[in-house]
């Protein structure tokens, strides 16, 4: 039922046109077996004639309203699914940066791939589905018009199958609900195995280790909830089949007995029990897909409503000036909270300013809280207390968005794109070859129609790439998360000493991160962090002669 919720949400038109037509089409197709079944009784030719001729139109309805039902269902899911890639997409984007971390980037790939995935599968055989119901109940109805006591029969039987299958398939629900969480934490280790690679292949022991225990444990957990799950729901699907069969030895061997009965009445019976076992089949060989499907679009419901609840204002940012006066933090606190630990981090109380054509080094110990700052600075993160005001605009989530156009960033853990995305001019291409000039990477790539030819350099030189982008963007503020970390060293003098002292000579702030004492020297202000606290902030000149 979440399946057809789902796609009556996407388009209930739609939706009525493929049921009514797929209903049409099980109704022609069980309509025909009443007309065989007549057709092998019938002596005169005039009345096979009429019925050969009654034959042919169900046989046309049949074809023409499966047709139109799987093409209209197809069209509908499809659809249905695009919508649901695509929501969940904008969803992620627009949810808090704090919020998507806590939720792990694990969870997310297995909701955007497995779940969306096991969606789509079982909206591709909801036509069959339509149409294998209405052959049920249309062969159903034949049985009612040729005995009521064959009827109460069948319906006995039928409620006993849905009852002790339904007993199996809630079992089976729940092993296959686990798996799908067991799902999540194999994503992770996965993640583990394409980013840790080298580690692992460095360290034998931790390697074995992970195989063995951490991967090994998850999968095993993943295979046995599954076997477990498939397993009864084959049970399920076994005892039908039973079920139809005792239907059919009792209509063919016991019921001559209690009633009397005509050999075309009979045959009857048996033409639409025979008939009537594919299309059982094939609805509760299908119930494994869609309870999975379910699960899934639970999953999915549930990272959506998550999503939702913590989901940032949307709106069009209007262009953003690149005069400004100042940027003030007032007060703002960030706190980090371990679920596995009591104590918690608090980055702040923090009050700093910062002015144009300034070039400021924020300094500290690993865990200070630097990068913390950096995502504070750049509007990332959401201040727990206190607040951020740029100019006379306090910043809020009516006009974050527009704050956040005035900072061009490389991170630590930044993303590389392969093309110059988002970026309007008519001279890009150009503009981008003088930049890898500077950045010494002219002889690597290059670049057409805003595209860069190769990315798959070492990682100091991916970070120059990055800073290519930033420096297309051209914004008021560059932040820097430890770029030259991964820099050589004549290229990390000439980052110091010529990018930097440039780019504040154009009118930019810049705010960098940075372990490199040795060009402390060159920043106007230094800000130095320790244990989510500004110790202090003061011109370089202030505090040359104090340990750092």
């Amino acid at each position: 039922m979440n399946l057809i919720y789902f796609l009556l949400r996407s388009s209930w038109g739609m939706m009525a046109i493929a049921i009514v037509t797929g209903f049409l089409s099980g109704g022609s197709s069980a309509s025909l077996i009443a007309l065989i079944s007549s057709a092998t009784s019938s002596s005169p030719a005039s009345r096979l004639t009429s019925i050969a001729w009654g034959f042919v139109g169900l046989a046309i309805v049949a074809l023409v309203t499966s047709i139109i039902s799987q093409v209209t269902l197809v069209r509908l899911s499809q659809n249905a699914v695009f919508q649901l890639r695509m929501r969940l997409s904008h969803q992620i984007l627009a949810s808090e940066l704090g919020h998507l971390e806590q939720l792990g980037n694990p969870r997310l790939l297995a909701t955007l791939t497995e779940d969306v995935q096991s969606v789509a599968n079982a909206v591709y055989d909801i036509p069959f589905l339509c149409i294998d119901i209405a052959i049920v109940l249309g062969c159903l109805l034949y049985i009612t018009w040729l005995s009521w006591t064959v009827f109460v029969l069948v319906l006995c039987l039928i409620l006993v199958a849905v009852a002790t299958n339904q007993w199996l398939l809630n079992r089976g629900q729940k092993f296959l609900t686990l798996a799908r969480d067991d799902q999540d934490l194999l994503f992770k280790h996965f993640r583990t195995i394409t980013e840790g690679v080298k580690e692992l292949k460095l360290h034998y022991q931790r390697r074995q280790v992970f195989l063995t225990k951490d991967l090994s444990q998850t999968a095993a957990n993943l295979r046995r909830h599954n076997v477990r799950g498939l397993t009864l729901f084959a049970a399920s699907t076994s005892w039908g089949r039973l079920l139809l069969f005792f239907a059919i030895g009792f209509v063919l061997f016991a019921l001559p007995n209690l009633i009397t009965i005509s050999a075309q009445t009979l045959s009857g019976y048996i033409l639409t029990f025979t008939y009537l076992m594919l299309p059982m089949d094939n609805i509760v060989n299908n119930l494994p897909r869609f309870i999975k499907a379910g699960i899934a679009l639970q999953k999915i419901e549930s990272l959506g409503l998550s999503l939702a609840d913590r989901a940032e204002v949307s709106t069009v940012p209007p262009d953003f000036k690149f005069s400004w006066r100042r940027l003030q933090l007032k007060g703002v606190t960030h706190t980090y909270s371990q679920e596995q630990e009591d104590s918690s981090f608090i980055l702040g109380p923090l009050d700093l300013k910062f002015y144009p054509q300034e070039l400021v080094f924020i300094v500290g110990g690993n865990g200070s809280g630097k990068s913390t700052l950096a995502k504070l600075i750049t509007g990332l993160y959401i201040p727990e207390d206190g607040e951020i005001w740029l100019d006379d605009q306090l910043i809020n989530e009516q006009n974050r968005e527009w704050y956040r156009q005035y900072f061009s960033v490389v991170f630590s853990d930044f993303y590389l794109f392969e093309e110059l995305t988002g970026l309007e001019s008519t001279h890009l291409d150009a503009q981008a070859q003088e930049y890898l000039k500077l950045l010494q990477l002219d002889h690597k790539v290059k670049v057409k129609n805003g595209k860069l030819s190769t990315t798959a350099l070492s990682q100091g030189q991916r970070k120059r790439l990055a800073l290519l982008t930033a420096y297309l963007e051209d914004r008021p503020i560059y932040l820097f998360d430890e770029w030259a970390a991964d820099q050589d060293p004549v290229f990390k003098e000439i980052f110091y000493t010529q990018l930097l002292p440039k780019l504040r000579d154009r009118g930019k702030t810049i705010l960098a991160i940075s372990h490199d004492d040795r060009y402390f020297h060159l920043a106007d202000r230094l800000i130095k962090l320790d244990y989510g606290q500004v110790i202090y902030d003061k011109q370089y000149s202030e505090v040359e002669k104090q340990p750092l």
